[in-house]
């Protein structure tokens, strides 16, 4: 049975496996995943079986509004002006998907982000009609710039907690 819970350095491996294989053209590297788990533990989460297989994770934190980090760049810290809950990325392993497994983990962030002023994401793969069934919305404001690394069809997305 899949479960998630908390990630830890010892998934870090199992992590990049499936994020090689879900994101093939947005790679990061294995340093970079650990330092965003080093960062910000809170917001790291792993979709693990009891062998401890890893059929997905996400990483999020906190950012200062509408700057997400540069992909594949190792972050620095979280700034003690973020006011804005980022979910950095959520994936699942492709034999996983449609399964509801997605569900408990962002219903467990958007609790998270009550204590922020918004959320926010990069939708990537055409994944925006997903994110808006949870409140998500296109943003208004121009982050072109900051999607030029996420291909084309990248779509910088908010969400105001209800």
């Amino acid at each position: 049975m899949l479960q998630w819970r908390a990630m830890g350095e010892g998934d870090v491996a199992g992590v990049q496996l499936v994020s090689d294989a879900v994101h093939p053209e947005l790679p990061e590297r294995e340093a970079v995943v650990a330092a965003r788990l080093r960062l910000y533990p809170a917001g790291c989460h792993v979709l693990a079986g009891e062998d401890g297989a890893i059929g997905g994770y996400v990483m999020s934190h906190p950012i200062r509004p509408f700057e997400p980090p540069v992909l594949d760049r190792m972050p620095d810290e979280i700034p003690s002006d973020a006011t804005q809950y980022y979910i950095h990325d959520i994936a699942l392993h492709p034999r996983l998907r449609g399964g509801g497994h997605a569900r408990p983990i962002i219903e467990h962030l958007l609790a998270e982000a009550t204590a922020f002023d918004s959320m926010a994401l990069i939708s990537v793969y055409g994944t925006a009609p997903f994110w808006s069934k949870f409140g998500f919305a296109p943003s208004e404001r121009d982050m072109s710039e900051a999607l030029c690394a996420y291909g084309p069809g990248a779509v910088f997305m908010v969400r105001t907690p209800s």
